[in-house]
C-alpha cells in the first residue's frame, strides 16, 4: 500500500538535506588539500582526461617511497603531485562528469569537491526512499536511514572529496531503490531496462559497484522461483505454487543484463586491448604497478595473525566512523569507544527485533526480499573488504559505503527495537531516534571539522 507524502514530510526532508549540504560543504572547504584518500591520483585523472588523453595504468604512476614523504609532510606545496597518477586502472564516468566542471572552475579543488558533494545528495534522498518503503511509510525511521547515511562523520569526509565513491554509491543507491520498490508481477520493459542501465553505468563508475550484478540477479531469481504455497493476500504476488515462471524470468535476466553488459563491455574492451589478456577491468596491470604497497603476508610475518587480525577489525571499525585524512587523524577514544556501544545496541536491538518479527510471523514475501537484497549487499561489500585485504593492507573502513544504507537500515531497526515502549505511550517518541541521529552524528562530524581537520594542514 503506498503512504502518501504529506508537507511535513517534504520539509523535514528538506531540512535534513540542507543539513547535509551544509556539513558536506563545510568538510570540503575545511579539509586541506589532498587530505582525502587518493584525492590527488583521482584529480589527476580528470586532469588527464580534460588534456584529451584516457589514462592508462603503468609503470612510474605509484612511487611508494615518495608517497610516503608527501604524506608525511601533509601535502607541503614544496612536494608536487602531478606525478601521483595510480588511478588510472579506474572506469571512467566519474571523471567525465568532472571534466567540465574542471574547465568552468579551472581545476579549482574545492569546487570539484562540490560535485561529489551534490551526488552524495541523491544518496540520502535515496537512502530516504529505501528506508521509507522498508519501513512500510513510517516517516521517523525513514528519517532516521538518510539521517545515518547523511551525517556519518567518514562519509562526509568521503563525500566532500575528489573521489569516485560518490558516483558509485548514487547508482548503488539507485539500483536498491529500484529493488525494493514494490514490483509488479509482470514488470515493464521500461523498468527492467532501467535497471539494465542503472547497472551498466555502475560498471563504468567503480569496480565496488559490480557486486550489484549478483544482488541484481539473485533478485530476480527469487522473484520467479517457485513458492510451496500462495502468496498471502497484499504480499508479492509470484507465480503459481510449485512452477518456475520461466519465461518471465528469462525475459527479466534479458532485459536488465543485456544493457548492462553492451555498456560494460564498452571499457571491458577498451582494458583488453590496452591491457592485454583477459584483464578486463585493469586489476592486474594495476596489481603489478603498485609496487611497494604494504602486503597482508609481510604483516603477518611481522604482527603474527592475530596481530594483523586485530589491526584489521580495529582500523576498520574506528576509520568507519572517522579516521581522517591519509588515515591519520582517527576521532578520540572516547568517541569510538561511544560508536562502539551505539553498535552493540543496534545489533542486539536488531536481533530482538528479528526475533519478533518471526514469533508473530509477520514477514511477509515483499519482507523476505527486502532483507535478501540488503542483506545480500551488506554480506557481499563485506567479502570484498576481506578479500582485497587478504593481499593488500587496505583496512579502510570506507570500503564498507557500498553498503552504507542497508547498514543504516540495520541501525535504524535495531536502534527503533528499544524505542518501541515509548512509542507506545506516544506516536511524537519515534521522532527521538532520527534526531538522536543527527545531533550525535553531526556533532561529531563538527567536532572533525574543528578540532581534526585543521591539525592536518602542512606546517
Amino acid at each position: 500500500m503506498r503512504v502518501p507524502i504529506s508537507r511535513t514530510e517534504y520539509a523535514l526532508l528538506g531540512l535534513l538535506l540542507l543539513a547535509y549540504l551544509a556539513l558536506g560543504t563545510l568538510f570540503a572547504v575545511r579539509t586541506p588539500a589532498w587530505q582525502a584518500p587518493d584525492e590527488p591520483a583521482h584529480y589527476n585523472y580528470v586532469r588527464q582526461l580534460v588534456g584529451g588523453e584516457l589514462p592508462v595504468i603503468e609503470p612510474g604512476d605509484w612511487d611508494q617511497a615518495y608517497l610516503s614523504e608527501v604524506v608525511g609532510a601533509e601535502f607541503d606545496p614544496a612536494y608536487p603531485v602531478d606525478g601521483l597518477t595510480y588511478e588510472d586502472w579506474q572506469p571512467p564516468l566519474y571523471y567525465l562528469l568532472q571534466a567540465p566542471v574542471y574547465r568552468l572552475s579551472g581545476g579549482s579543488l574545492p569546487v570539484m569537491r562540490s560535485l561529489s558533494i551534490v551526488l552524495g545528495a541523491g544518496v540520502v534522498a535515496l537512502a530516504y526512499l529505501i528506508g521509507r518503503v522498508v519501513f512500510d511509510g513510517r516517516v521517523p525511521l525513514a528519517l532516521a536511514v538518510a539521517a545515518f547515511v547523511a551525517f556519518l562523520p567518514q562519509h562526509l569526509a568521503i563525500l566532500g572529496s575528489v573521489n569516485n565513491d560518490s558516483l558509485a554509491e548514487l547508482l548503488i543507491a539507485a539500483i536498491l531503490a529500484l529493488l525494493v520498490l514494490p514490483w509488479p508481477n509482470r514488470p515493464s520493459p521500461g523498468r527492467l531496462l532501467g535497471l539494465g542501465l542503472l547497472l551498466g553505468l555502475a560498471f563504468l563508475t567503480k569496480g565496488t559497484a559490480y557486486l550489484m550484478a549478483p544482488v541484481v540477479g539473485v533478485f530476480l531469481l527469487a522473484r520467479y522461483w517457485p513458492r510451496p504455497d500462495r502468496p498471502a493476500a497484499g504480499d508479492l504476488p509470484l507465480t503459481s505454487p510449485g512452477a518456475v515462471d520461466l519465461s518471465g524470468l528469462v525475459r527479466s535476466l534479458l532485459l536488465v543484463f543485456v544493457p548492462a553488459l553492451l555498456l560494460g563491455l564498452l571499457w571491458w574492451g577498451r582494458n583488453v586491448a590496452v591491457y592485454g589478456g583477459l584483464d578486463v577491468i585493469g586489476k592486474e596491470a594495476h596489481d603489478a604497478v603498485v609496487v611497494g604497497q604494504p602486503r597482508t603476508a609481510e604483516w603477518i610475518a611481522q604482527y603474527g595473525l592475530g596481530g594483523t587480525l586485530s589491526r584489521f577489525l580495529q582500523t576498520t571499525f574506528t576509520s568507519f566512523w572517522g579516521q581522517f585524512g591519509w588515515m591519520a587523524a582517527p576521532l578520540p577514544g572516547w568517541m569510538v569507544g561511544l560508536m562502539a556501544g551505539l553498535t552493540l545496541a543496534a545489533m542486539a536491538g536488531l536481533w530482538f527485533a528479528a526475533m519478533d518479527a518471526g514469533r508473530r510471523s509477520v514477514v511477509s514475501g515483499q519482507k523476505n526480499l527486502h532483507v535478501l537484497v540488503l542483506g545480500l549487499t551488506f554480506l557481499l561489500t563485506l567479502a570484498l573488504h576481506v578479500f582485497y585485504n587478504l593481499t593488500f593492507v587496505q583496512h579502510q573502513g570506507r570500503y564498507l559505503f557500498p553498503a552504507l544504507i542497508p547498514i543504516a537500515v540495520g541501525f535504524t531497526a535495531g536502534l527503533g527495537y528499544w524505542l518501541r515502549p515509548l512509542v507506545r505511550r506516544g506516536a511524537w517518541a519515534a521522532y527521538l531516534l532520527p534526531f538522536g541521529v543527527a545531533i550525535l552524528l553531526g556533532g561529531v562530524s563538527l567536532y572533525a571539522l574543528w578540532r581534526i581537520l585543521p591539525g592536518l594542514a602542512p606546517g
